[in-house]
């Protein structure tokens, strides 16, 4: 048996979380997750957005103080959505690696595997250091691909 080459199938999933950030309202940043299983079918996807029933009005939308302790991101209505074990499953996210706080989650959920996009954005790159460091002492291989 030889060594499976994924980047067809990461680019394939990258795509879809990129067209499920979409789905997103927050004004700012729109985050998409997909989880897969080791034979390449979708466990679960996530955006970032308010919890249900939290009407997603411009005004608190637009408040990043009010926004970030209500959002949930994308990551995690992926984790939670899916209802499932995610022991040894893959997390695609766009446009990003995950936050340090949903990089502890994947870890405690037994993802071990984290496909994304190498940051462009300054302000989070402190964060994302915590966040390598984390998969890297918990052994989830994360994959970061050059941006399109």
């Amino acid at each position: 048996m030889g060594i499976i080459d994924y980047t067809k199938w990461d680019y394939r999933f990258l795509d879809l979380s990129e067209f499920i950030s979409s789905w997103s309202k927050d004004p700012s940043t729109k985050v998409g997750a997909v989880i897969t299983d080791r034979d390449n079918r979708i466990v679960s996807i996530g955006y970032n957005g308010f919890p249900k029933n939290i009407h997603d009005f411009p005004e608190m939308l637009n408040n990043r103080e009010t926004k970030y302790n209500m959002i949930v991101h994308g990551e995690m209505n992926a984790i939670l959505f899916a209802n499932r074990s995610l022991v040894g499953c893959t997390l695609y996210t766009y446009p990003f690696i995950p936050c340090p706080r949903c990089s502890s989650m994947i870890i405690q959920s037994g993802i071990t595997r984290v496909v994304s996009y190498k940051n462009s954005i300054d302000r989070w790159e402190k964060d994302f250091i915590l966040s390598r460091w984390l998969f890297e002492q918990a052994k989830t291989e994360l994959i970061e691909y050059d941006p399109k």
